[in-house]
């Protein structure tokens, strides 16, 4: 039946909800909120209100509408944030970049705590810090701090562990004291990670001075060496002072945000202040549609911002009041678990950080426009170049494979993923071939899809084969068989085994060389490619120290294993003593003595015979 706007107009609830917009292919083109759904939606088709021009737009393209009705109005804010980030609807400015933000943890809950990156932060009893801007930088604290403390850089299971295999060479170079062998106590230990813990919370003028005095005393000793090692030091432990530049004196976790924009786009910024320190700061681009107050613009950018990350400040230091505010703050203290403000400072300090943050903005949005659109091309610009080319509706995410063999040995499988544009390495897959011998692409391509199809329901918008018509089959076969319809196409080569074009619909289509969606589908292709014979090389490699071990006479697959746990690398058994292989756990003296013997016979006779 066709949708009566009119009828459906008069049934609206005067209830809060969400509403969806629809165009006439049922697309999603706009998500909204309202404390009355009646109210709301019915402005849209109310010719004497002035709805300004891009909303005018909007609506001449709406061909449906629906609503979830929610008990309140925050319930309908984190709703519409849900589908704003599920649906990327035309018409609502859309948050274009994706961060996540890297964090520094300390595992206190552990016997003996490590000091690790994180990319979350999550309920287990650690202490987290940060989140910082600059993963580089986190990795260069986590590093100074392994050296100016010895925190130990293993994962292993402590102190079940202790004593099972040997020290790493973090011992060896006096940078770790080796709590896995129980060479330092608990108690000593512990007493290291709170002095790494003080240091997190920026007291560095302890540090300062230790090393300031222990280089002093290394060059009166003429010990030159150790001089130099702890300037190196010392100028690392500066460096990161200075980054913590204090910004506000009352040593609260605050976010900073002010924006600039144009016609269509636009650049918040913002300034993390954590502990009364400038950590770090980000921008972030918008593309403009729908709402063309400023007001409104920052609303919903901090919505799918706060949407997103897992810290919320104390404090959002605004440029402008925001619509919504109170509602804002509410679903913000909700996230939290503590109460979240978000103030338009006027004067002072606070109102200068505001507009340092607004003129950055600026800077961005004038200077770094024509790098935005063109990185934006490279990415969601060519994945719609091929959407366009395949008359796809939506190309989101695209799902390539590959097949890697030599001469039919130890064939592997590699489905490689990407995102609006970039390649998502955390949903990457690797597939051993188990049921096919020799070198058949197409029997070891079966399998691989088949298993992929049947086990993750998450599929893709697209599936790319490496190859041409006799792969898409397969693709097709599988799915007719495991009952899914995805779009498959194939990345065909020429006689140089460069890209050539996609196979579709049974016809090969040609792509533009020097189109950005030309090189997207070259990158999709190699990446798939690397990452299949990377996976086949490690394996190879592996078999190849387990064929030499096989030969060992009282070393069946258990003993094997445990030798690869215990030494990591061939050659680190062939230079181990006798001594050191009996340690091993599941290694007796004579197995010991085998092993020995079968890599150093050739020594001994050499030997005998000089």
């Amino acid at each position: 039946m066709a949708f009566d706007i009119e009828e459906e107009l008069r049934k609206l609830p005067a209830k809060p909800g969400v509403y969806l917009m629809h165009d006439e292919k049922d697309a999603i083109i706009y998500v909204g909120k309202a404390i009355s759904l009646k109210n709301r939606v019915r402005q849209y088709f109310q010719s004497s209100r002035n709805k300004g021009v891009k909303i005018e737009q909007m609506v001449t393209h709406i061909a449906r509408f629906e609503y979830i009705i929610t008990d309140s109005e925050l319930e309908a804010l984190v709703l519409e944030c849900n589908l704003i980030k599920e649906h990327r609807p035309k018409y609502n400015t859309m948050l274009m970049d994706d961060k996540a933000y890297p964090f520094i943890k300390v595992t206190v809950q552990e016997a003996y705590p490590r000091v690790i990156l994180a990319r979350q932060m999550v309920k287990d009893k650690a202490k987290y810090f940060g989140p910082y801007t600059s993963a580089g930088a986190v990795k260069d604290t986590i590093d100074l701090i392994h050296k100016l403390y010895g925190i130990r850089t293993c994962s292993k299971a402590l102190p079940k562990m202790q004593g099972k295999e040997r020290p790493c060479l973090n011992y060896h170079i006096h940078q770790c004291p080796a709590p896995c062998q129980g060479y330092i106590s608990r108690e000593a230990y512990g007493e290291s990670v709170k002095r790494a813990l003080e240091f997190l919370n920026g007291n560095y003028k302890e540090v300062l001075g230790e090393l300031e005095e222990k280089m002093q005393r290394a060059s009166e000793a003429l010990e030159f060496e150790k001089a130099i090692e702890y300037r190196e030091l010392l100028g690392s432990v500066k460096k990161i002072a200075q980054k913590q530049k204090i910004t506000s004196s009352d040593m609260e976790d605050k976010d900073v945000i002010a924006m600039a924009m144009d016609e269509e786009d636009a650049v918040v910024q913002i300034f993390f202040i954590r502990d009364g320190r400038l950590i770090g700061r980000d921008h972030f681009c918008l593309h403009i549609a729908g709402e063309n107050e400023k007001e409104e613009i920052l609303a919903a950018f901090v919505k799918q911002f706060y949407a997103g990350t897992p810290y919320i400040p104390k404090e959002l230091m605004m440029q402008y009041e925001i619509g919504e505010r109170e509602i804002i703050e509410e679903w913000l203290s909700g996230r939290r678990g503590q109460r979240v403000h978000i103030r338009v400072p006027k004067k002072g300090e606070k109102e200068k950080l505001v507009e340092l943050a607004m003129k950055n903005a600026q800077m961005v949005l004038t200077q770094d426009k024509e790098r935005i659109r063109r990185e934006e091309g490279r990415t969601i610009g060519a994945m719609k170049e091929i959407a366009q080319l395949l008359g796809l509706e939506r190309l989101d995410r695209v799902e390539a494979y590959d097949i890697s063999n030599i001469s039919g040995f130890q064939t592997v499988g590699s489905m490689v993923v990407f995102e609006k544009g970039r390649p998502k390495r955390s949903d990457y897959r690797k597939f051993r071939i188990k049921g096919v011998q020799g070198a058949d692409d197409y029997a070891s391509m079966e399998e691989m899809l088949t298993r992929r199809l049947s086990h993750y329901e998450n599929y893709p918008d697209l599936m790319m084969m490496d190859g041409g018509r006799g792969q898409v089959n397969v693709a097709r076969k599988v799915m007719e068989a495991v009952g899914v319809c995805v779009p498959v196409c194939g990345m065909v080569k020429d006689d140089r085994h460069r890209t050539r074009g996609i196979y579709f619909n049974n016809v090969e289509l040609p792509i533009e060389r020097d189109s950005e969606g030309f090189r997207l589908v070259t990158r999709i292709q190699d990446e798939a490619h690397r990452f299949a014979i990377e996976y086949h090389r490690s394996l190879r490699s592996k078999e190849q120290v387990h064929s030499i071990l096989d030969e060992i006479p009282g070393v069946g697959p258990v003993r094997r294993k445990a030798l690869m746990k215990g030494f990591q690398t061939l050659e680190e058994i062939k230079r181990a003593s006798e001594e050191e292989i009996a340690k091993v756990p599941g290694i007796n003296e004579k197995v010991a003595e085998q092993v020995y013997a079968f890599f150093h016979k050739d020594v001994e006779e050499h030997g005998k015979e000089g």
